[in-house]
């Protein structure tokens, strides 16, 4: 998948190896503390390597709530993860002297993933996530516990934790589990370098030491929805800037395909007053604006009455795109101010067994954008096919080619384009609708929301790979209609493209044109050209 911390060239639709992906240079501090962190705040950690200081009133309210803890420890009456078993073993009470044993065996098997190892940014996003619950107060865990947690994301050491493991319910078991596992000093993680290496020995090279779990802890350190809510937020802060990408993309394919503008009137959006379409609408307004192919076919001469669906209609598709995007911010702005974990410590110093644990809000969201992602490329994909067809590029060569028969053009890219959308569809199936009761059947209904993550971040990658597509393709029908002009929006895009792709002529090797596409996507360079001539898009 497109690694958005780092340029870097990879195979269509395929999972980045974590090695690959290491840390940009330090970039502030982001402040942990009772409050709930922004989606910058996630972003900066996840992706930039900014570094974590819990809060003093934090620190203050997580001793607070561990001395409700310990008193608790000696109690007659059992309690939860404190002196019982777990899951279905909850009413098997445990000796005091076999607590601590308790909490380790808790981590060790559950920390049972399977599969390749999931990107770093997604690893990193998890831990802190955690580790803001953790500084809520409402978990009862010991403060060098959250100050651990702190030290292994400011020393870049990255848990190994497996694609397969979480049902999206009681939190993310197994990736959690394996992110704790790694700062008691067990199993593998990768160093700042990106090494595999033992947990302990990324560890003492850092010079932090290895946590030893006390009651109610180990159930603390996994029992969240942090995975599934990290991918969701690094996915909508991908899909805010794809979504204008995809309006840049439909403008210049309007532009390249003789098409018009005059749909995208302020007062015609205005008859379906989505707030989403009617920024979708004037930014290819903006974009457009001043375009000399434009204007040449602004005539009585032009017969054409409306151009097709994928043309006309960008609006409405795109505009709705964000409609949901910002939807699905708000579940994950309630979940940011949340504390997901069970028993919890409440406000008032009782601890109480609850179902918050449970990724359903965040499962059905991840499902919202997969639905998003697939139709907007979808849509992309059929304008790429409209230049390459003669009887619908309005005077282009076939498939753009410089000599067709002899030259396939952009034939082949078309294909690549349509099988990606074919992934995104299967992909846009929802998780959220399936359950597999575990846990002889004490967890019998599940979210399956880090399923819904993992399908969404490979979402996430086809929508910037189809739109690249299209970007590749539409400034090279755009060139062949020299001596016209495109708009200076337009133009400033594809001589940011020409910096990295050639122009117009005969065959040559494709993947890589469309790799450095998908990277001056990924990378914002595209929008930094486009919005260096409009001004911030909506």
């Amino acid at each position: 998948m497109v690694d958005r911390s780092q340029v870097r060239s990879n195979e269509v639709m395929t999972s980045v190896h974590p090695s690959e992906n290491l840390l940009a240079p330090e970039t502030g501090t982001v402040a942990v503390g009772i409050g709930p962190l922004s989606f910058e705040d996630v972003v900066a950690v996840a992706r930039q390597g900014a570094r974590v200081e819990i809060t003093p009133e934090s620190l203050a309210e997580i001793r607070k709530s561990r001395t409700i803890i310990e008193g608790l420890a000696g109690d007659v009456e059992p309690h939860y993860g404190v002196s019982t078993g777990f899951g279905a073993l909850a009413t098997k009470h445990i000796a005091p002297d076999m607590r601590a044993q308790l909490q380790r065996s808790l981590i060790r098997s559950h920390a049972a993933g399977s599969g390749p190892e999931v990107e770093r940014e997604v690893i990193r996003a998890l831990m802190l996530l955690r580790l803001s619950t953790l500084a809520t107060g409402r978990t009862g865990v010991r403060e060098e516990t959250a100050a651990a947690y702190a030290a292994v994301l400011n020393a870049g050491i990255t848990p190994v934790v497996h694609e397969y493991g979480s049902l999206g319910c009681s939190g993310d078991l197994a990736p959690l589990a394996h992110c704790a596992l790694a700062v008691m000093g067990e199993g593998p993680a990768r160093n700042a370098r990106g090494e595999l290496v033992s947990a302990d020995e990324a560890l003492a090279e850092a010079g932090i030491t290895p946590i030893a779990l006390r009651e109610k802890e180990g159930l603390a350190l996994i029992n969240g929805t942090d995975g599934m809510l990290g991918m969701l937020i690094l996915a909508i802060t991908d899909l805010r800037d794809l979504l204008k990408v995809a309006d840049l993309t439909a403008a210049m394919s309007v532009e390249g395909l003789l098409g018009t503008d005059n749909v995208f009137a302020a007062d015609l959006q205005a008859l379906r007053p989505h707030p989403g379409q009617a920024a979708s609408a004037s930014n290819l307004r903006r974009i457009l604006s001043g375009s000399p192919i434009r204007a040449s076919h602004d005539n009585e001469e032009c017969p054409r009455v409306q151009d097709a669906y994928s043309l006309r209609c960008a609006p409405q598709v795109a505009g709705a795109a964000r409609d949901t995007v910002d939807h699905a911010a708000l579940v994950a702005g309630r979940e940011l101010a949340s504390a997901v974990d069970n028993p919890v410590v409440t406000l008032d110093g009782r601890v109480e067994s609850n179902g918050n644990f449970h990724g359903a809000p965040v499962a059905y969201v991840l499902d919202f954008l997969a639905i998003v992602a697939a139709d907007v490329a979808s849509m992309s994909e059929r304008r790429t096919d409209r230049f390459l067809d003669v009887s619908r590029n309005h005077g282009l060569n076939a498939f753009l080619a410089d000599d067709p028969g002899v030259d396939s053009g952009h034939m082949i890219a078309q294909y690549t384009a349509a099988g990606i959308v074919s992934e995104m569809k299967r992909l846009a199936a929802p998780a959220s609708v399936d359950s597999i009761p575990s846990s002889a059947m004490q967890e019998d209904h599940v979210s399956m929301g880090w399923a819904g993550a993992r399908k969404l971040r490979r979402s996430v990658d086809g929508l910037t790979r189809v739109l690249a597509v299209e970007l590749l393709t539409a400034a090279r029908g755009i060139q062949l209609r020299a001596p016209l002009e495109p708009s200076a929006a337009t133009g400033a895009v594809i001589s940011a493209l020409r910096e990295v792709t050639q122009g117009p002529g005969v065959d040559r090797f494709m993947a890589p044109e469309i790799e450095a596409t998908v990277q001056l996507i990924a990378t914002g360079a595209a929008l930094r050209a486009v919005e260096a001539v409009t001004g911030p898009l909506g």
